[in-house]
């Protein structure tokens, strides 16, 4: 089996006989309704793919579309169309700049479509080819990664208004344009406000939350069952594993993605990847390290995404000098949609998946603990060792190995701050990779972590006593609920020292 991992070309996906998750008959559906969609999806989960799809089928390549279900149900004839498409992410922006890659995409679209151009500016010349294209007929407008020149330059804010300004009277010919379109669809990965991108085009239909886009992208898990199983089969054996032992992996580590409160999906490069590979790891991630989200969340003094509560307002929100971090994780898929919404609107967000979660939040504790040698990880997998081996003297050490690390002048500038975002990323982190349960909330313990033969209950103290903290544990009662496991239950009450900024005392009592 062939898998079109990065592939985003339909024509080159079935011509060169890689498995294709039939999304046809969702996309048959769509355009049966509304003309101007936008639809709104994280990087590598097939947006491009999907208007790759639309533009074979407009422009009748039928037999593309040999063995999928619409094959029988297009009307291959009557339906086709000019297609124009201006893929943002194949041009050279940051070589030409974006009014110059603006007119060299006008160019080539024109010239594909042999229609010759006298307008000088890229707006004008945009609405020209719009116009001349459409002679006879009218044209199929697709437009990917429409944001793709503001999104690449968020560190630079400047930058990324004066893009805006100039995408913004890009987009405003479409208005005047309407009767020369049959279709419009537009992707991205953003969410811009109409005001601040598509103020004229107070028509375009937002499929991002809505129902009629939730087969669209990402892969369901009847499909990956479908589609899927021989692999899987051969992969669940070669692990040890049994089939539904493996599903239920796979399922913790690349689904969990949602838009539209109800099924959630796969991410489909994540999980091309893995039964590529055969072996879990985290794929989508390392392909875009996300920087200025990591540098976002730290100047808001955020590190608990867990169980976040957003409006559908924040939700679709992304304006440039105002930017918060949880409609941006969202839009970008750090975070999704878990629940909501609730009779007062709200949504409650919350990482996907193992694979975000883990990736996330190690290079987030990096940069709290501003480790320049990325030694979190390591720091996190000796961690467990300690405690698989109930090694306390070890597992303090450890933990006042990441505090040390923090700056002197860091330290007393946010001195309480920095010791609730540490240890909740550390116990949190060490929670993803063990796949127990940890809380850090009040009324609960600090952190509930369970290894093969033990379970631990933490808390930790800012300049008071470890018996404090133990006497707290076992007041409250915070290891009652698993009193019915048959592994042993160990309390530890930890104290933190903000003079010296390492664990002063600690104490442990087995239950």
């Amino acid at each position: 089996m062939k898998y079109p991992i990065g592939i985003q070309d339909f024509r080159k996906l079935r011509e060169g006989g890689f498995v294709y998750v039939d999304k046809t008959k969702h996309i048959h559906q769509l355009l049966q309704g509304s003309k101007y969609f936008f639809l709104s999806r994280p990087r590598r989960f097939g947006k491009s793919l999907l208007l790759s799809t639309i533009r074979e089928l407009y422009e009748g390549q039928q037999h593309l579309f040999k063995g999928l279900w619409i094959h029988e149900h297009w009307e291959w004839e009557t339906a086709k169309k000019k297609v124009v498409w201006l893929k943002f992410s194949s041009q050279g922006m940051k070589t030409l700049g974006l009014i110059p890659s603006l007119n060299e995409m006008i160019r080539k679209e024109a010239e594909r479509l042999n229609v010759h151009l006298t307008e000088q500016a890229y707006d004008l010349r945009f609405r020209e080819l719009l116009a001349k294209a459409a002679a006879g007929s009218r044209v199929v407008l697709l437009i990917d990664e429409y944001d793709k020149p503001i999104i690449d330059y968020l560190d630079e804010q400047s930058t990324a208004e004066e893009h805006r300004e100039v995408l913004k009277s890009f987009y405003s010919v479409l208005k005047d344009s309407d009767p020369h379109l049959e279709l419009v669809f537009i992707t991205g990965v953003s969410a811009f406000s109409e005001v601040s991108i598509f103020s004229d085009l107070n028509n375009l239909y937002n499929l991002t939350l809505t129902p009629q886009s939730r087969h669209l992208n990402g892969i369901s898990q009847e499909e990956l069952e479908h589609y899927f199983e021989q692999p899987l089969q051969q992969i669940a054996q070669q692990q040890g594993l049994s089939y539904e032992g493996l599903l239920q992996k796979v399922r913790l580590w690349y689904n969990g993605y949602n838009w539209t409160q109800n099924e959630r999906v796969y991410n489909p490069f994540s999980l091309l990847s893995f039964l590529h590979a055969r072996e879990f790891h985290n794929f989508w991630f390392e392909t875009g390290t996300p920087t200025f989200l990591l540098k976002t969340a730290r100047q808001y003094g955020y590190y608990d995404f867990s169980k976040k509560q957003a409006s559908r307002l924040m939700l679709s929100e992304f304006e440039l000098g105002q930017l918060h971090p949880l409609p941006i994780l969202f839009q970008t898929g750090y975070l999704t949609l878990k629940s909501g919404p609730d009779r007062t609107g709200l949504y409650t967000l919350d990482y996907p998946n193992l694979e975000v979660k883990a990736a996330f939040e190690e290079r987030l504790l990096n940069l709290y603990a501003e480790d320049k040698h990325l030694e979190s990880g390591i720091r996190i997998s000796r961690l467990l060792y300690a405690l698989e081996a109930q090694d306390m003297e070890a597992v303090v050490t450890i933990i006042n190995a990441t505090f040390a690390s923090i700056p002197y002048e860091h330290w007393q500038r946010e001195n309480e701050h920095f010791f609730h975002a540490l240890l909740h990323l550390t116990f949190s982190l060490l929670g993803a990779y063990i796949q127990s349960e940890v809380h850090s909330g009040q009324g609960r313990c600090d952190a509930i972590v369970e290894t093969e033969a033990h379970l631990y209950a933490f808390e930790f103290k800012l300049d008071h006593s470890a018996e404090e903290a133990l006497e707290q544990i076992i007041d409250r009662d915070y290891l009652g609920p698993y009193a019915d496991r048959s592994k042993a239950r160990v309390a530890v009450g930890v104290n933190f020292s903000s003079r010296s900024k390492q664990i002063d005392d600690w104490r442990i009592r087995e239950l």
